[in-house]
């Protein structure tokens, strides 16, 4: 018999009047000890689907169809018979854990409710249980952790505390909704690992919601691939695989950076230069606001970068990746040269690095919240010619028009809001407004881990086509080792401050000298390192 059952299950939104369909009659069970994932690009109805069995939309939701859990009606049950449920037979982890976790509460607390609600304990029969679900989830020093509250722990932490939530009262079903995309490599490791240990240590069912196929390759017994709110193709794991039938599932496992970029021009010219670049900050105390010590995010950093050249800079979170950049663009202090174009400007007052601001730009990792909500498109990208008031010649939307085409946008959307574009069209739009200015070094910080499999790979090939056409120099931050081998000539590997290994990077993905460069691509490459009988505790995150 499944522990869950979903037959024909339809959910629409009604909106000003308006039905919107989201989720087109999709059937599919999961049975007792069994990892089933649902995968799909955004939008495809993913979560709508999970939440719906379990009334967690909101009431603009229409649910139709049938999601029984162990025999027992879960579409239109009253909210008491779904509260027992929800927490408890079934629970969640969600995506961004700072988002789900209460900000003012401290984590003992937070784990204390979830026990009080469903199992009624209290005082140190509680704590005990706490402390048990944190040693559990690999929470080193935990007794340490009661009094922390979210933000004092790291991404990875954070994580750990979601999965000891939903562990707390030990249900039959885990609906994990994206739990991994904003992790690093190792710490993403570390919780698919955490995760197969204690679905095989607590014997529960498991609805893997993703829409990376590599870390469902790793964890899922099944797959239902969803596309526009139909299942298009489901099955066992190996099988979907190694022979997929739908064209949408074969478009998504296709879906990987590939290639190498273009090789450097012979002689290309030197852009940027930086030698022993140091960023500390300092730790202060007393009174009198003495230095005590000093943080050392950036401990003595050698790079060089030229024309058409990308520079490839990994790491965990906390490594100093972005800091380095932010030096190098002069946003914030640094010790040591930084050499642009043959001029040292690391003494250089704001006057005349404003005149340099056109030529380095920068491109975020989320679009959404880099782009004014306020602002048309034609403005947002039109911004920087008037910030730095660049004579060109034609008109500001003539200019806008053009380089829209050069990223790949309709020129007649230029008048519409960020809110009304998909994110792949979003980090165009950041690239356009960047690119306007017709820059010579570009630090580009995580641009595509926000966003889905397909979408990557467009974003990587424009950044290749706007490098090779206008000589680019690349400074690419990002966790994502794929991604990061399709677009670097060279890579330097930071950790705490430290840059632990550099150089060519067809080399050091081959032949990395490292432990912790072979412990970033074993993470990112090698399928087999998930689905151990140990649970590994935190580690570097």
């Amino acid at each position: 018999m499944s522990l869950l059952s979903v037959k024909d299950l339809r959910v629409s939104f009604t909106q000003d009047g308006h039905k919107v369909q989201a989720v087109h009659g999709i059937s599919f069970e999961i049975l007792a000890g069994e990892t089933v994932a649902l995968v799909g690009e955004s939008g495809s109805g993913k979560s709508v689907s999970a939440l719906a069995g379990v009334g967690l939309l909101p009431d603009s939701a229409n649910v139709a169809g049938s999601v029984t859990f162990e025999g027992q009606q879960m579409v239109g049950a009253s909210e008491d018979a779904l509260r027992k449920v929800r927490g408890n037979d079934i629970s969640f982890i969600f995506q961004e854990p700072m988002t789900s976790l209460n900000p003012l509460h401290t984590i003992e607390k937070q784990i204390a409710e979830a026990l009080l609600l469903h199992q009624g304990l209290r005082g140190e029969r509680s704590r005990a249980k706490v402390l048990e679900l944190l040693h559990k989830v690999g929470i080193r020093e935990a007794e340490s952790r009661l009094s922390a509250y979210p933000h004092q722990l790291s991404g990875g932490q954070r994580q750990r505390v979601m999965i000891a939530l939903a562990l707390a009262n030990a249900p039959k079903l885990l609906i994990a909704d994206e739990p991994t995309t904003a992790l690093d490599v190792t710490i993403q490791a570390q919780i698919l690992e955490l995760l197969a240990g204690l679905k095989r240590a607590e014997g529960m069912a498991m609805l893997f919601i993703t829409h990376d196929l590599n870390i469902v390759r790793r964890v899922a017994d099944r797959v239902c691939v969803m596309e526009k709110g139909l299942i298009v193709e489901q099955g066992p794991t190996d099988q979907v695989f190694d022979t997929p039938t739908h064209p949408y599932t074969q478009k998504l496992l296709a879906a990987e950076p590939k290639g190498t970029p273009q090789p450097v021009p012979a002689g290309a010219q030197q852009v940027l230069d930086t030698q022993g670049l140091r960023v500390w900050f300092p730790i202060q105390r007393g009174i009198l606001r003495r230095t005590v010590g000093h943080v050392k995010a950036v401990n003595g950093a050698d790079i060089t970068v030229h024309e058409g050249e990308t520079l490839g800079i990994v790491g965990e979170s906390g490594s100093g990746k972005t800091t380095l950049a932010l030096a190098v663009m002069r946003l914030i202090a640094s010790q040591g040269p930084i050499t642009y174009m043959g001029q040292n400007i690391s003494a250089w007052r704001a006057r005349q690095l404003r005149q340099l601001r056109r030529e380095m730009q920068i491109v975020f990792q989320d679009p959404y919240g880099s782009l004014s909500p306020r602002l048309t498109v034609e403005e947002i990208i039109a911004e920087g010619l008037g910030v730095h008031g660049v004579p060109t010649g034609k008109a500001p939307r003539d200019l806008v028009a053009e380089i829209m085409a050069e990223v790949g946008l309709d020129p007649a959307m230029m008048h519409r809001y960020p809110h009304e574009f998909s994110g792949g069209q979003r980090q165009r739009i950041a690239i356009a407004r960047a690119m306007i200015l017709r820059p010579k070094l570009v630090v580009l910080d995580e641009p595509t881990s926000a966003l889905d499999m397909t979408v990557q790979v467009q974003i990587v090939d424009l950044l290749r086509s706007l490098q090779q056409r206008h000589k680019l120099a690349y400074l690419f931050i990002s966790h994502d080792l794929r991604v990061v081998r399709a677009m670097a000539h060279k890579v330097l590997v930071m950790k705490d401050g430290d840059v632990v290994e550099q150089g060519d990077a067809a080399r050091l993905f081959d032949t990395p000298r490292t432990d912790y460069t072979q412990a970033l691509i074993a993470a990112a490459f090698d399928l087999r390192t998930i689905g151990k009988t140990t649970v590994p505790a935190e580690g570097g995150g």
